[in-house]
């Protein structure tokens, strides 16, 4: 996800079951439904980012008082095996000694200066060997930034600059951070102009969008056939990993970005929750379709450790255009936080391949472990997975190709499977529409929990009934 994904309303798993929670699960929540009494005085729904706020699962969310290793500790200070890792970044787990360490180091030399870093200059060059060793690398420049969002409405914004076209191409259920332009839904046509998808986004800027289905070749080709010479760019998740994981069907990537460079448009791959997760290069690397000559990646999460950094990088011929050297503006006054640099660098050099051998294996133990509980339980479902992330797709058979077939999914069973998990000690994604993360700290104690927890909540979700 670039930051968090929109909360999507209405969605089937909106509706939690009848009955609500058990008595087991509503002692639980005391200390973190008090706490969150008192955050909704102050703060909006309570959470400063929507999905934290278990809408689609209902109850008090969990209140975070730290974290270790694969485990996360609540307001109660019980302790959770964690399968949301932050929603990616803790990719070799919670408080990495080295990690930390760094952190702490660069706190010592200051907060913030505003001013340029060496940290900044050596994680460029990091990003970039790190893409080239593994093909020709399509990171010659690299941008800081803070967020996700940032990262994504530049590269859209660098885009639409450098072609000196209006319009972008993304595709429904992609989330690409909450800039207006990008918080679009598709309109009634398959090429036609998009709607806005929140209030407070004008029609006209929502209009600047085609939101098209994912996993379509027709749609993308008649897309750039009825608005010639006026798509600046094609946006599209790497591999999708926002409304559940949904990977790209094979060929689908390298036909997009050939229709999008044979009609003149750039393509950006926002790997802001694929890249350095799913791969020590990212979904770029990993593609069944090969490296791919993209124009701008877009990176955060990983890239960051943990700490507000994402970036965005790309050919020199384009991002040259940023200022100051082009006519493109961009600025931040945080951007390339020491801090966060240093949690960054710290991160990728420590993402080794064992790291992602272990992390690999790791998902791979849970994604079996999930099939045969449910299957037992006699629940059909599909695991989408792209890479080590994965999510699970409840009533169907076969693993979802597009929104349209995430949305047809028996969600209203995510609530109970998710409470029971979490009565456990195993805190899932509180949405059925999110990936499941692992890390390189989830040892066979943290494994063997999440398996002894799975078969009495594949029975719960078996129990749930769909909301009248």
């Amino acid at each position: 996800m670039a930051d968090e994904p929109l909360t999507r309303s209405p969605q089937p798993s909106d509706d939690v079951p009848a009955g609500g929670l058990s008595a087991a699960s509503s002692e639980a929540y005391d200390a973190n439904a008090a706490l969150f009494e008192r955050a909704q005085r102050r703060i909006p729904g309570g959470v400063n980012s929507p999905v934290r706020a278990y809408r689609s699962v209902g109850g008090a969310p969990r209140f975070v008082r730290r974290a270790a290793g694969p485990y996360v500790y609540d307001a109660e200070d019980r302790e959770y095996v964690d399968l949301v890792a932050s929603w990616g970044p803790a990719l070799l787990g919670h408080g990495n000694p080295s990690v930390v360490a760094a952190v702490k180091a660069a706190a010592d030399r200051g907060l913030s200066f505003g001013a340029p870093t060496e940290g900044e200059v050596e994680l460029a060059e990091l990003v970039h060997d790190r893409v080239h060793r593994l093909g020709r690398s399509p990171i010659e420049r690299l941008r800081l930034v803070s967020t996700g969002t940032e990262a994504t409405m530049t590269a859209v914004r660098l885009a639409r600059g450098a072609t000196d076209r209006p319009l972008v191409v993304k595709f429904a259920g992609h989330y690409h951070g909450h800039s207006d332009g990008l918080l679009a839904d598709a309109g009634s046509g398959v090429a036609t102009l998009a709607l806005p998808a929140s209030a407070g986004v004008p029609a006209e800027i929502a209009a600047q969008t085609l939101v098209l289905p994912y996993n379509d070749e027709d749609a993308l080709r008649l897309a750039f056939e009825r608005h010639p010479g006026r798509i600046a760019a094609v946006i599209t998740e790497a591999a999708a990993a926002n409304m559940g994981v949904v990977a790209p069907l094979p060929g689908f990537n390298r036909f997009l970005v050939e229709t999008a460079h044979a009609n003149g448009a750039l393509v950006i791959l926002d790997e802001v929750l694929t890249g350095f997760r799913v791969h020590p290069g990212g979904w770029w690397a990993l593609d069944p379709d090969g490296a791919l000559d993209v124009d701008l990646i877009t990176y955060g999460k990983v890239i960051g450790g943990g700490l507000p950094l994402a970036a965005l990088g790309g050919r020199a011929s384009v991002m040259d255009l940023l200022a100051p050297l082009g006519p493109v503006y961009q600025a931040g006054t945080l951007s390339g936080n020491p801090l966060a640099v240093a949690a960054g660098l710290a991160t990728l050099r420590a993402a080794d391949d064992d790291v992602y051998a272990r992390v690999d294996a790791a998902s791979q133990r849970v994604q079996a472990a999930v099939t045969a509980a449910l299957t037992e339980a006699g629940v059909a479902h599909a695991i989408s997975r792209a890479g080590n992330l994965f999510s699970v797709a409840f009533g169907v058979t076969e693993a979802p190709r597009d929104y349209d077939e995430v949305r047809a999914q028996e969600s209203w069973r995510h609530p109970a499977f998710f409470h029971a998990m979490l009565e456990q000690g195993i805190s899932l994604p509180p949405s059925v529409f999110e990936a499941w993360f692992l890390t390189a700290a989830h040892d066979d104690r943290a494994l063997s929990r999440v398996e002894e927890a799975l078969p009495s909540a594949a029975r719960a979700a078996a129990a749930a009934r769909r909301p009248a």
